[in-house]
């Protein structure tokens, strides 16, 4: 069953054990703030370095570096769209993040991998829309793919981990 494949917690994304995190990175893939801060900082000067090799990333890909100093083998960065309201795509680009991010994570043998809340923070994408995209895109890739044994929301605070039960109990029934 596609939901015991599932997990939501409340915690650290930089300090989870799994073999991919997910970035929710800017589209130059140079460091920024909030997640994709903490993971830049937590993986060390190599990320950076190889994050520069790789000329950026669109909204709604995904790319893929070593993990370096982090317990997970690998980093998916991937770019979400800035909300401006709804009527830009944001929605189909936000689940493309997703969907992008699993079939890396499927090309490189990962079993199981770890999402922060994309497009939440700065870019402001409504949480409980984007939680609404992110579940059920996990959820169709899961049904698609069996080799992704375990995905992990890493959700940074309490207000998040709730919404995130609150829309699962929905979507994932």
């Amino acid at each position: 069953m596609v939901s015991e494949r599932i997990e939501i917690i409340e915690g650290d994304i930089t300090r989870q054990q799994v073999d991919a995190i997910v970035n929710a990175a800017n589209s130059s893939l140079l460091g920024g703030g909030g997640v994709d801060g903490a993971i830049h900082r937590a993986a060390g000067p190599e990320l950076l370095a190889e994050c520069r090799t790789l000329g950026g990333c669109p909204t709604g890909e995904a790319r893929i570096t070593r993990g370096y100093k982090l317990p997970a083998r690998y980093v998916i960065h991937t770019v979400g769209p800035v909300w401006h309201g709804g009527d830009h795509n944001e929605d189909q680009l936000l689940a493309a993040c997703y969907r992008n991010s699993l079939k890396l994570a499927v090309e490189h043998g990962v079993r199981t991998i770890a999402f922060p809340a994309i497009s939440t923070g700065a870019y402001r994408f409504p949480l409980k829309r984007a939680t609404r995209i992110a579940l059920q895109e996990v959820k169709t890739s899961l049904e698609q793919e069996p080799s992704i044994a375990k995905v992990i929301f890493v959700c940074f605070g309490r207000h998040a981990y709730e919404v995130y039960r609150e829309i699962a109990a929905e979507v994932l029934k």
